[in-house]
C-alpha cells in the first residue's frame, strides 16, 4: 500500500530588495554637502553682504571712503599682495629644498612648515614682538611699522605655498629631467621648459590661498603692528574696531571689499588654471 504526500504551494518569495540606484546616492550626497556649505559659508557671507547694503549703496560706498577705512584696506591689500609674492617665491624655493635635497634636520624643517597652522596667532604675534620689538635679543626693532606687519603676515603664510608645490614635485617624473639632460639642454633650460610648466597651477593656488589668508589676518598682526590708524591699523582690526564702537554697518562694508576682493582672486586662479590646461 503506498501513499501519497500532497505538498502545498510553495511559500511567497521574499521580496527582493533593488540596489540604491548611483543617481539616487549622488543627489543625496549632494544635497547633504549644499546645505552643510550654505549653513556655514554661503548664508553667514550672504548676511555680510546684505548688511553691508541695508542703508544703500551710498552709506556703502562713504563707509569704505572714509580715510581710516580706506588706509586699513589699501594697507591690508597692499601688503597681503607683497606676502603673497614673497611667498611665491620663496615658497617654492623651500618646497624644492625639502623634496629634492638632503641634509641634516630635514624632518625637523618639514615639521616646522606646519607650524602656523598649529600655533594661535595671537601667539605668534607674541613671539614676534618678542624677538622683533624694543628689547629684541637680535637687535633688530620694526615693532608698529609696516614691516612689522608684512613679517607677521609671512609668518602665519608660510605653508600655503610649499604645501601646494611639495606633493606635485614629489610626483614629478625625472625622467623628462634626465631626457633633456641626455640631449644637452642646461640646468636653467629644465626647470623653464620642463619642471616650471608642472609647478605653475600648484604655485599659484598657494600664491591666492596665501593672499587670502593675508586679508583675513588679525591675530599675527594686532601685537606687533600696535593698531595705529592711517600707518599700521589693518582691515580686520579696524572691522573689530567698528564692530566695538557700535557700528556694524561699517563693519559689514569693510569685510564685503575684502569678500569681493578674495572671490575676484580666487575667480582670476581659475581663469589662469583653465587657460594653462587648454594649452597644456
Amino acid at each position: 500500500m503506498s501513499t501519497t504526500t500532497v505538498l502545498g504551494p510553495p511559500p511567497p518569495a521574499a521580496p527582493e530588495r533593488r540596489p540604491r540606484s548611483p543617481r539616487s546616492a549622488t543627489t543625496l550626497g549632494l544635497g547633504a554637502a549644499v546645505l552643510y556649505l550654505s549653513l556655514i559659508v554661503l548664508i553667514p557671507l550672504a548676511a555680510v553682504v546684505w548688511r553691508s547694503q541695508e542703508r544703500g549703496p551710498g552709506y556703502f560706498l562713504d563707509a569704505i571712503t572714509t580715510p581710516d577705512a580706506w588706509a586699513a584696506l589699501t594697507l591690508t591689500i597692499g601688503a597681503s599682495l607683497i606676502v603673497a609674492l614673497i611667498n611665491l617665491v620663496m615658497g617654492t624655493l623651500i618646497a624644492w629644498v625639502l623634496v629634492r635635497d638632503r641634509f641634516p634636520g630635514k624632518a625637523v624643517v618639514d615639521t616646522i612648515i606646519d607650524l602656523p597652522f598649529a600655533l594661535p596667532t595671537i601667539v605668534a604675534g607674541l613671539v614676534l614682538l618678542a624677538l622683533y620689538g624694543q628689547n629684541s635679543p637680535l637687535g633688530v626693532n620694526i615693532a608698529y611699522t609696516r614691516a612689522a606687519v608684512v613679517l607677521a603676515l609671512l609668518f602665519v603664510t608660510l605653508p600655503f605655498v610649499v604645501r601646494t608645490v611639495q606633493p606635485v614635485l614629489l610626483e614629478l617624473d625625472t625622467d623628462m629631467e634626465q631626457a633633456a639632460a641626455s640631449l644637452g639642454a642646461r640646468s636653467s633650460q629644465i626647470f623653464r621648459r620642463v619642471i616650471l610648466p608642472n609647478l605653475v597651477p600648484a604655485m599659484l593656488s598657494g600664491t591666492a590661498l596665501a593672499f587670502a589668508r593675508s586679508m583675513a589676518e588679525i591675530g599675527s598682526v594686532v601685537l606687533i603692528s600696535g593698531n595705529l590708524p592711517f600707518q599700521t591699523q589693518v582691515a580686520s582690526v579696524y572691522i573689530f574696531g567698528q564692530i566695538e564702537t557700535d557700528n556694524p554697518i561699517g563693519a559689514a562694508a569693510a569685510s564685503t571689499v575684502l569678500l569681493i576682493v578674495a572671490l575676484a582672486t580666487l575667480a582670476a586662479l581659475d581663469l589662469l588654471q583653465r587657460w594653462g590646461s587648454r594649452r597644456g
